[in-house]
């Protein structure tokens, strides 16, 4: 298949090729979405509770082959092992809370105003479902889409990122190996701008019923477009400029742990990854030197190490944006208070590094203080080992400038004070909150999306996913042998014209 053909590489030592794999054509796209159709017909009509049992064995599969598979992952987009197998899990987590969402995709007996009438609702599938997913995530976020499509009766067509290609393979052979059949679950490959662009463009052909995208803010508004025009609704997870605000009664400790983890953990390659740290003035210098001693422990180096806190970016063309967004967001006024930056080459390497710098796409860790919001870069999603440090100097202030980027995904306060936290809660535009928690971290049964730039509304997982893959079916069954007429032909009961005495 495909018209060309691109490598998989291991981003921790480059001469490491995963597979070989094409780039499918237009034509190929829209052979995928004919056959998902077509296997549509039978899929739908199969009981619910039979789909959730195949979807309780790619469960079992994929917790039987855990290791493995977090061994490909971390050799085919570079994250700790320790974080691969975590997002392995997210994935059998997900499988495990949709097998009894099979036997719960309940309609309603609804009382109807006229005799010897029935009424119900029910839920009922979309239809050819078209994803296209980022590859920091490789395996948990493809799970939070085709679990819940799969369960509920839609087929799908899948753009995976080029970046994990290997492993995609191997969740797309695991849904076959429990039963998935073929003509319900289609993968095509290839780069976003070609074969994801063929792919969404099939919409407007009447192929694909509902569109789900991962990845930026730019894509996701052509994404939304598209689909608006022709009256569909996508699921977008869309980019972040996370913030996370630290208060003057905060445990600076914890609230350092949180930072570093929610800036550099997958080297800062996270929608919900810390954009914008904002410290209150009190605490800012002691805050920033528990910050620099911290950076300074970090383990950089090969990811298949047990030890490693960060490994290197996905690819080199995100290495390469994250150097140019050091080169063009950084202005005379902002203070670069990490003393390495750029990319780790055996000439500027941090202590603790154990990877190849030669081979691998490795960048050291950077912050950015004395940023203001006027600044490109208080605004821009940078997707890398980088955030921004601001200072406020009531909570006011921390709140509006957590919400004006415009973005919405995740947002974190450090604060001993419960007033402080349902205030930030109450006020903060995201749609995910921490308090006392990092800007990172999902859970299977928690919904998980943003509002503004950060997405559409729509949420993944938990039991409100379940409304982005099913539509509301009405049925009015009347028994009466006769027309009835709402609203027309009711028997309301006229009140009398009773009146109380004083």
């Amino acid at each position: 298949m495909g018209s060309s053909h691109f490598n998989s590489t291991n981003p921790a030592n480059r001469e490491d090729i995963l597979g070989t794999f094409a780039n499918a054509t237009l034509d190929e796209c829209r052979e995928a979405c004919l056959a998902a159709r077509k296997g549509f017909e039978q899929w739908k009509k199969t009981p619910a509770p039979i789909r959730a049992g195949i979807i309780a064995n790619f469960g079992k599969l994929i917790e039987k082959n855990k290791e493995a598979i977090s061994q490909v992952l971390t050799r085919e987009m570079g994250k700790p092992i320790k974080e691969a197998r975590g997002d392995v899990q997210e994935a059998i987590d997900t499988c495990y809370f949709f097998i009894s969402e099979g036997r719960r995709l309940y309609g309603q007996t609804v009382p109807s105003e006229m005799e010897n009438k029935e009424l119900y609702t029910y839920r009922r599938p979309i239809g050819v479902f078209a994803c296209i997913t980022a590859g920091n995530f490789p395996f948990a976020v493809p799970s939070w889409y085709f679990i819940p499509a799969l369960v509920c009766g839609n087929t799908c067509v899948w753009k995976p990122s080029e970046d994990t290609p290997r492993l995609s393979l191997i969740f797309a052979e695991l849904l076959y190996a429990a039963g998935v059949p073929k003509d319900v679950f289609h993968v095509v490959f290839g780069s976003g701008s070609e074969t994801g662009a063929n792919l969404v463009s099939l919409v407007n052909e009447g192929l694909i019923d509902k569109v789900g995208f991962t990845g930026s803010t730019e894509v996701g508004r052509k994404i939304g477009e598209i689909c608006g025009r022709n009256l569909q609704t996508p699921c977008l997870e869309l980019g972040g400029k996370n913030p996370l605000v630290v208060m003057p009664d905060a445990n600076l400790d914890l609230a350092v742990n949180g930072i570093i983890w929610s800036g550099f953990g997958t080297a800062g390659q996270r929608c919900t990854s810390l954009g914008n740290l904002i410290v209150h003035k009190s605490i800012k210098e002691p805050l920033i030197k528990k910050i620099m001693d911290k950076v300074a422990s970090i383990h950089i180096g090969n990811p298949s190490e047990e030890n490693i806190f960060c490994g290197p970016m996905m690819s080199e063309r995100f290495l390469k944006k994250h150097l140019e967004n050091l080169d063009s967001l950084i202005k005379p006024h902002h203070r670069l208070i990490t003393s390495k930056n750029g990319q780790i080459t055996d000439q500027n390497k941090p202590e603790r590094f154990s990877g190849n710098a030669q081979l691998g796409f490795y960048a050291h860790p950077s912050i950015v203080d004395n940023v203001n919001e006027n600044d490109a870069i208080y605004s821009t999603e940078t997707f890398g080992p980088l955030f921004n440090i601001l200072s406020f100097s009531d909570l006011d202030e921390a709140i509006y400038l957590s919400n004006k980027t415009g973005y919405g995904l995740s947002s974190a306060i450090y604060t001993e004070n419960i007033e402080s936290s349902y205030k930030f809660r109450s006020e903060i535009s995201a749609g995910m909150t921490s308090i006392n928690n990092s800007t990172t971290g999902a859970e299977a049964h928690l919904p998980f999306g943003g509002n503004g730039k950060s997405g559409n509304g729509s949420r993944q997982s938990g039991i409100w996913v379940v409304d982005q893959f099913t539509k509301w079916q009405a049925v009015n069954w009347d028994v009466s042998g006769k027309l009835q007429l709402a609203q027309m032909d009711t028997s309301y009961i006229n009140p009398s014209d009773y009146v109380v005495k004083i």
